[in-house]
């Protein structure tokens, strides 16, 4: 969005500003009622609009809670890990409105791109629906049960992708993603903000880049005493694409955040096309990357791993290679120990 917009918009602003007021009124008062699923919820969200990285930290914070229970030996009760993990989104872009189990063979038409992105690399049961409520009592009624019915005792966790304004399903923890950009932003519509930075008291973990080193005592300046997570992002290139041009394009929220990734990888980006987030492809716009790419020298497509899965079906006319982006929590045995230790804290 430009400036010249953004300054057009901000008459709006105190109107946004004020619905977020009815609605923590509304919650308050119980007029919008809280629902609570019978195993606990861990959501993972972020303040602004898109492009905060919830999706890659769901799957890395989902493989790291499965592979911690597959390795527990004996650990105290505070820190015994969940002997099962799922997840539970809206499902962005997907067809129905039908509560379903993500089937990792399926489509984004069916499930959405981040669901399938979610099971996929994860290798985790993933729930859909409008309302996350009921992907998880569809998640809940799939669990062993016992013979006088009641769910097996291996305690399962619910988490909950891009959950921090959904406030109508009760969560356990809140995971807060954070940025430099969120400290200095304006609510929406003449920023991205969907909420002040004050809503962060909420949160509690905070988590953050780890290449930005001052941010840590920034957000303490401001009053935030949350535990923090440090996130490492990686891109995983493959060494090929070496000095070879190539066409790099997107769907994305922040798609700038793609191709400056790329360029750091001293990838050469010969040309680049941004389209609108989750953008539907069809095979008309391949064949028009397909000769972008060739007027500008490049052999190869780039895209996303989100994107790639809105492009199987088509055909394209050059080789399309989606580049994994894969996020480290810092210390994750420690961190670990924390969010474990929190959630025994909330359920005791």
């Amino acid at each position: 969005m430009s400036a010249a917009l953004r300054r057009l918009l901000l008459p709006l602003t105190p109107v946004y500003g004020l619905a977020l007021i009815l609605r923590e009124r509304r919650l308050a008062s119980g007029r919008e009622p809280i629902r609570r699923l019978r195993y606990p919820v861990i959501s993972i969200g972020n303040l602004s609009t898109g492009g905060a990285g919830k999706t890659p930290l769901t799957i890395a914070l989902a493989q790291a809670l499965t592979a911690r229970a597959a390795s527990h030996r004996g650990e105290s009760a505070e820190l015994a890990p969940p002997q099962g993990v799922d997840v539970l989104s809206r499902g962005y872009g997907r067809r129905s409105r039908l509560p379903a189990k993500v089937d990792v063979h399926g489509s984004a038409q069916q499930f959405g791109d981040e669901p399938l992105l979610i099971a996929r690399a994860a290798n985790v049961p993933v729930y859909v629906a409008p309302h996350r409520y009921h992907a998880g009592l569809l998640a809940e009624s799939a669990l062993p049960r016992t013979p006088q019915g009641a769910p097996a005792p291996p305690q399962v966790v619910h988490l909950l992708d891009d959950g921090f304004q959904h406030r109508q399903l009760h969560r356990d923890l809140d995971i807060l993603l954070l940025s430099r950009s969120d400290l200095n932003d304006r609510l929406l519509p003449a920023g991205n903000l969907r909420e002040a930075l004050r809503a962060a008291t909420r949160a509690h973990i905070l988590a953050i880049p780890a290449d930005d080193p001052t941010l840590a005592a920034d957000l303490r300046a401001r009053g935030l005493t949350q535990p923090l997570w440090r996130l490492h992002r990686r891109m995983q290139i493959p060494p090929s694409l070496a000095g070879t041009p190539v066409l790099a394009f997107c769907g994305i929220a922040r798609p700038a955040q793609f191709f400056t990734g790329l360029e750091q990888s001293r990838i050469t980006v010969a040309a680049r096309v941004a389209f609108a987030d989750h953008h539907p492809y069809t095979a008309r716009d391949l064949q028009t990357l397909a000769a972008q790419a060739k007027s500008a020298g490049a052999s190869t497509l780039l895209t996303t791993e989100k994107d790639a899965i809105r492009l199987e079906g088509l055909p394209s006319p050059l080789p399309i290679l989606p580049i994994p982006l894969r996020t480290e929590i810092e210390d994750t045995p420690a961190a670990l120990d924390q969010l474990l230790q929190l959630l025994g804290q909330k359920s005791s």
